[in-house]
């Protein structure tokens, strides 16, 4: 195993292990619950937005080890961007697990882009992307006003 994926592993085990800004959020305005049918993962999202910045969002919930860490990361990099922000690493998250062709990174989150490169390798195993957007299209769902997304 290359030195690069034991890396990728060990990220994904140690949000798994110790998922960051886990459980229920308070205060909170939007919030969403999330379902992939398919394994079982389950997660509801908190975010409190002000002034069109993800001041705070939190994350509870279960599921593989890929959906954790996912959702784990996603709250380290989306805290304290402004809405149009999340969006744009939601729109791009999701071109890295779905797209083989490489693409640029938004400009001003090439970092944040980096660091998601360890979930990269889903796009390779269909029912792993599903796990690991989960949590992104639950954020997605929440900003939007919307109660409830399925991966079905």
């Amino acid at each position: 195993m290359s030195e690069l994926r034991e890396l990728y592993q060990e990220v994904i085990l140690d949000h798994n292990k110790r998922p960051r800004n886990y459980g229920p959020l308070e205060p909170f305005n939007h919030k969403a619950d999330g379902h992939n049918p398919l394994c079982g993962d389950n997660v509801t999202v908190y975010l409190e937005v002000e002034d069109g910045i993800v001041k705070d969002l939190a994350f509870e919930g279960r599921g593989c080890a890929i959906s954790v860490a996912s959702a784990s990361m996603m709250t380290e990099l989306v805290k304290g961007k402004p809405v149009a922000d999340a969006e744009r690493l939601f729109d791009s998250f999701h071109h890295l697990c779905t797209d083989d062709a490489a693409a640029a990174p938004p400009d001003g989150l090439e970092d944040e882009m980096d660091s998601l490169q360890v979930l990269s390798g889903v796009r390779e195993f269909p029912m792993r992307v599903k796990c690991a957007t989960l949590a992104w299209h639950t954020m997605h769902a929440a900003l939007h006003g919307e109660r409830e997304v399925s991966t079905e």
